[in-house]
């Protein structure tokens, strides 16, 4: 996952932990680590949700001042399928807990 490099601070530090995205498909899967400078990110969740869900609260919450910000770097591509992301920073050396293995 690829983030502007105004959010990255707020990634790095968890103020961010969330992101809408507007993809023809999910291009992430929950549980996948992708790089980000100085560590990874590690998804904890996919929503699909409406563009009526998306709201200023939601845009601040993502690191945006309004929705109209968010929707300006969100809309990027030929997608129309509206992603509710959410997620955590790991920082370079940190452990994931063990995940339990379902019997």
């Amino acid at each position: 996952m690829m983030f502007t490099k105004s959010l990255r601070e707020g990634v790095r530090y968890g103020r961010i932990r969330c992101s809408v995205r507007i993809w023809k498909y999910p291009h992430v899967k929950v549980g996948g680590r992708y790089p980000m400078e100085e560590g990874h990110i590690v998804v904890d969740s996919i929503e699909p949700i409406e563009m009526k869900d998306i709201t200023n609260d939601l845009a601040r919450e993502s690191g945006f001042e309004n929705v109209d910000d968010l929707l300006r770097i969100a809309r990027h591509g030929s997608g129309d399928e509206v992603y509710l992301i959410r997620f955590h920073f790991m920082p370079p050396g940190a452990l994931e807990p063990p995940r339990l293995i379902p019997r």
